[in-house]
């Protein structure tokens, strides 16, 4: 007796044949790699908290959502639903010279697009409103007054010329271009006074002597417990980072904390490139008398040389993979792997896998992305799709159609049509895509450009037989004619063929010595169908040859393989005047 969900395949609406057994192939799969398969224990760091996780994405709106940013968001909302807990959007637009108009809006439609809804944040609203850090200067500016009474924090009021000075020397002493500290003893009544007056200042950390070391959930133990410094212990050399700019902005350093610390956020997974601001970041909770969010860091993505992926590079953007219809959920599989790692026994999850499949198993170091791999998903996703009906399909579908049409190179075959719609040829062609899943758009259009716009180029690898088997394949290639319009089925199509390779056989048309007759069959069949691929579609691989002729139809087939003989007749003509001429 079948599992529901396998009788469920069975009463749904008519599905080709290649598309239910990949359905049910991929749903045993998944029950088999997703399912109570014993794995190996995750270490403690690399479960997930026993509390509801409360993360958040906190971009910048000075560009667009690019494969690495989208990571960050994916991440923090696996970890957000797999433990129940809530996912926020926050919009960090305190650098307004460098703010895109328009980004934020394209940041929120990208996510919903990508199916990461936030619970709290723009559009949305929540508890902790506003979640523009442009609208909460107010609060920043009174945790800075905070950790000046504390004497966490002073006023400096040297001029940008002072401290571009000082950073020339410190630099052309091979030192770090870190502060000396100069306003540190200012009085509090002085720094009062000049701040009363409007002498303009910015608003820096004292830090420590050493930063202590912290726990990171990737990277476990990092920083020495001793001695270490950010700096020279001998030289007048503190880190002391800006806090609050010079026009009473906050930098990310407190904006960040502050935020995190007011919305209740318990985990932060964020790039590693983020992991020398961390220490400056505990200093700031230990400063304020807060408890710190666990933190995990994961590596960089790089190419195939080990560069850092730009963000201005092409297959970084997200705009562009869906314009050329990557699917939501597979770019989504592919991004989670880019340093997840995992047990199941295929990469292959839907978003809901993911949430069920979640851990902190990061990958140690940087990772390399591998496109090839996003396409190997994205056949895999489009098929279950198709199978689904998913309104993605009828996106991809409308672009195919598009492309055909406004593609100056390709003239559509009516016939190829039938009394169908270009978009229904469309939709059944894709369901015979198996051993050459679809990836995008336009490399479906540019694979079956000859089904769709008929076009015959010089015979090529079809046609290197000698000549006398070439005619006899051309000619045997014909007979299919006698199968009857309304009896035009892949099975039929299959049985005539095998009757005609066992007739040459058996007739011996061919020399081939001593082989064996299992091994003159296939020999003769891989010929025959070889031909055939030439003949109709140019020679072109896509789906088997017995789909296409019968999506062909009868007589757009026999045109084709005609004129495919016709030109194979006028090349060897061509052949034999040659011949002439050199005698």
């Amino acid at each position: 007796m079948l599992p529901i969900s396998e009788v469920a395949w069975h009463s749904r609406p008519w599905i080709c044949s290649s598309c239910r057994d990949w359905a049910k192939l991929q749903w045993r799969t998944s029950r088999r790699g997703h399912s109570t398969k014993v794995v190996p224990q995750l270490k403690a760091a690399q479960k997930l908290p026993n509390i509801p996780a409360r993360t958040r994405f906190a971009p910048s709106p000075t560009g667009y959502l690019h494969l690495g940013s989208l990571r960050t968001a994916l991440y923090n909302y696996l970890l957000a639903r797999a433990t129940g807990g809530q996912f926020l959007l926050r919009i960090e637009d305190t650098d307004t010279k460098r703010t895109v108009s328009g980004a934020e809006d394209a940041i929120c439609r990208d996510l919903a697009w990508a199916g990461l809804q936030w619970d709290e944040g723009p559009q949305v609203g929540g508890p902790y409103a506003p979640y523009r850090q442009s609208e909460r200067t107010a609060l920043y500016k009174e945790h800075a007054a905070k950790l000046l009474k504390s004497h966490h924090a002073y006023r400096c009021f040297c001029t940008q010329e002072r401290l571009d000075s000082l950073a020339t020397e410190r630099k052309k002493l091979g030192l770090p271009t870190y502060y000396d500290r100069t306003c540190l003893s200012i009085t509090e009544d002085e720094s009062d006074e000049r701040a009363y007056h409007s002498e303009p200042h910015v608003v820096r950390l004292v830090t420590p002597a050493q930063y202590p070391a912290y726990n990171d959930l990737v990277y476990g133990v990092v920083g020495k417990p001793k001695g270490q410094r950010l700096g020279r212990p001998n030289q007048n050399d503190f880190e002391d980072p800006v806090l609050m700019k010079s026009d009473g902005s906050p930098t990310y350093h407190l904006a960040n904390v502050v935020d995190d610390h007011h919305m209740k956020i318990t985990h932060v997974i964020r790039g590693v490139e983020w992991m020398p601001s961390t220490p400056k970041h505990l200093e700031l909770y230990k400063a304020f008398g807060w408890e710190a969010p666990a933190f995990a860091h994961v590596g960089l993505l790089q190419d195939s040389n080990k560069q850092k992926l730009s963000k201005r590079d092409f297959n970084m953007d997200l705009e562009k993979m869906k314009m050329d219809g990557i699917l939501p959920e597979a770019l989504m599989n592919f991004v989670a792997l880019l340093g997840w790692s995992h047990q199941m026994g295929s990469d292959f999850f839907t978003l809901r896998q993911l949430i069920d499949n979640f851990s902190l198993k990061f990958t140690k170091g940087n990772v390399i992305v591998n496109f090839g791999k996003l396409n190997y998903l994205q056949g895999l996703h489009f098929r279950k799709e198709l199978v689904e009906g998913n309104e993605n399909v009828e996106h991809i579908l409308n672009q195919i159609v598009t492309l055909l049409q406004e593609d100056s190179k390709i003239v559509i075959d009516p016939e190829i049509l039938n009394g169908r719609t270009l978009r229904d040829f469309v939709m059944a062609l894709l369901k015979l895509e198996t051993s050459s899943p679809f990836t995008i758009a336009s490399r479906f259009v540019e694979r079956h450009r000859s089904i769709f716009g008929y076009r015959q180029s010089e015979p090529g690898r079809a046609t290197e037989r000698p000549r006398h088997e070439l005619l006899l394949i051309a000619e045997a290639a014909l007979q299919i004619r006698d199968v009857p319009t309304d009896e035009w089925s892949v099975a039929v199509l299959k049985s005539r063929v095998a009757s005609v390779v066992q007739d040459i056989v058996q007739k011996n048309h061919y020399n081939l010595g001593d082989a064996e007759s299992l091994e003159d069959s296939n020999y003769v069949k891989s010929s025959l169908l070889a031909w055939l691929r030439w003949a109709i579609v140019d020679g072109n691989h896509g789906p088997s040859m017995f789909d296409i002729i019968e999506l062909l139809g009868r007589d757009t087939t026999l045109r084709r393989l005609k004129a495919a003989e016709l030109k194979l007749s006028a090349v060897q003509e061509e052949d034999i005047v040659g011949s002439s001429k050199k005698i």
